[in-house]
């Protein structure tokens, strides 16, 4: 079995990690059969990296106490490896040796397209930094989102593995992470290089991660296309684009930046036009982050498509290929986890100041940052091949106070209900009507004319 050195600056990574969906440390006194269900979870989730002879952080004093002997790890070994019911495939497994302190036992545990049950029969499942036990209908819906292999582990074809190994990308990623392994064999470490052919080949996440070209690379569209639209309207004609669509291409931590500029340098705009006068919305600019980063590290890179955003006069649409994976619904988006590209997502958690957080924290902060906004939540569709995520500028607030509110801020404008829908979010002409008629019975606000035709009615501040 391997057994490498490790430097001062990689045990200091090591002892700053945060346990977390892709990371854990444990005692070696740990009892082989919990071990295995951490070793479990890893293998149901998204794959992960345990490291056993750590101290936990609360532990005050020295905190690597590793493995004098290789032996003395047999039983937690044999347990994780040969009493996994089916055994888990693909696993990296190696001594890392701190001088003084013994050997550090890592298991580098993939995602698995099996699930997987621990000796005693248990299922379990990773959320965040904990373990889950699951059963009954919920390890069926498991099952059921395991099947092929993820997109991002498939082979690349015509692509020189020397070509991304020189890559200055990559070089730039191993010096933020402190790497000191050779590039090929780093790849190899993190799952981005698969066989083909009998020969270790970059596949899909490995392009998408760290090629200069990917989006010329791959065979389908993975890049993003961000719109201005000047309308409201659900469908749009080219006549109300303000530009042409911005193609945004790059590895995907670029493009994860570059859209959030460009989107944010859209929403900065973004406004409409009432009689003359520019009405000004805003958004909150953490929440369309975490929007767009979910959309570019979740979408489906199988499917032929790019990721799509389009900022309306009253709403940004998010829309990328593929449904939800797994066993998500529209109804758990909040409370489960899964990732269809765990390797991507893992390779960005692990940077310093990672782009995403934590799997599903994300949708948490856009929800709460749109209601600070006083904004409602985000909107969830599946459509027949995608998934498109809503940022209303709708108001929590009622429509009549969002009218109170304008002609407070703009004492002489005139009101109509289309103004109103677009101020409001509210599409329902009918509730707007009913809205500005009981401010008009209340004295808030009269009309201009009342003589004037229903398309035409419009009302001033009272």
């Amino acid at each position: 079995m391997e057994v490498r050195n490790i430097d001062q600056n990689e045990i200091t990574s090591l002892l700053s990690l945060n346990e977390d969906h892709f990371n854990d440390v444990k005692s070696k006194r740990i009892a082989p059969a919990k071990a295995q269900e951490t070793f479990i979870a890893f293998a149901n989730s998204d794959g992960g990296d345990l490291y056993i002879g750590i101290e936990d952080k609360s532990i005050n004093g020295e905190r690597i106490d590793g493995f004098h002997e290789q032996e003395e790890a047999n039983a937690i070994i044999s347990t994780l490896l040969e009493e996994t019911l089916p055994a888990v495939e693909n696993v990296l497994l190696e001594f890392l040796r701190v001088d003084g302190k013994g050997m550090i036992l890592h298991l580098g545990v993939p995602k698995s397209p099996k699930v997987h049950y621990a000796a005693s029969g248990d299922c379990f499942i990773r959320v965040n930094a904990q373990k889950r036990k699951i059963k009954g209908e919920r390890i069926t819906q498991l099952g059921y989102s395991k099947g092929a292999e993820p997109y991002e582990v498939k082979a690349v074809a015509d692509v020189d593995l020397k070509d991304l190994t020189e890559s200055y990308i990559l070089q730039d990623y191993m010096n933020r992470v402190q790497t000191h392994l050779a590039a090929d064999v780093f790849l190899r470490k993190q799952r981005l290089l698969s066989l083909r052919s009998g020969e270790r080949v970059p596949n899909v996440g490995c392009i998408l991660l760290f090629d200069e070209s990917p989006q010329a690379t791959l065979e389908t569209r993975c890049a993003v296309k961000v719109y201005r639209l000047r309308t409201t309207d659900t469908e749009y004609k080219r006549e109300q684009l303000e530009e042409m669509p911005i193609t945004i291409n790059g590895v995907i931590e670029q493009v994860i930046k570059k859209t959030i500029d460009k989107a944010s340098e859209y929403i900065d705009g973004a406004s409409f036009q009432d009689d003359g006068k520019l009405v000004k919305l805003q958004y909150p600019s953490e929440a369309l982050k975490e929007i767009l980063v979910n959309a570019v590290i979740h979408r489906d890179y199988s499917l032929n498509d790019d990721i799509h955003v389009r900022i309306f006069d009253n709403r940004i649409e998010v829309q990328s290929p593929g449904k939800l994976p797994g066993y998500m619904k529209i109804e758990n988006l909040y409370e489960e986890r899964f990732s269809r590209n765990p390797n991507v997502v893992r390779m960005l958690h692990n940077l310093p100041n990672p782009v995403n957080h934590d799997i599903g924290e994300g949708l948490d902060t856009a929800k709460n940052e749109l209601k600070k906004a006083g904004l409602v939540d985000p909107v969830f569709q599946e459509k027949e091949n995608a998934f498109l995520v809503i940022i209303k500028h709708q108001k929590i607030a009622s429509i009549e106070d969002v009218i109170l509110s304008y002609i407070d801020e703009n004492p002489t404008a005139e009101l109509t209900n289309k103004l109103v829908r677009k101020l409001s979010g509210e599409d329902d002409m009918q509730k707007v009507k009913l809205a500005l008629q009981k401010l008009r019975g209340a004295g808030r606000i009269k009309p201009v004319n009342e003589n004037a035709s229903a398309f035409n009615f419009r009302y001033i501040k009272a």
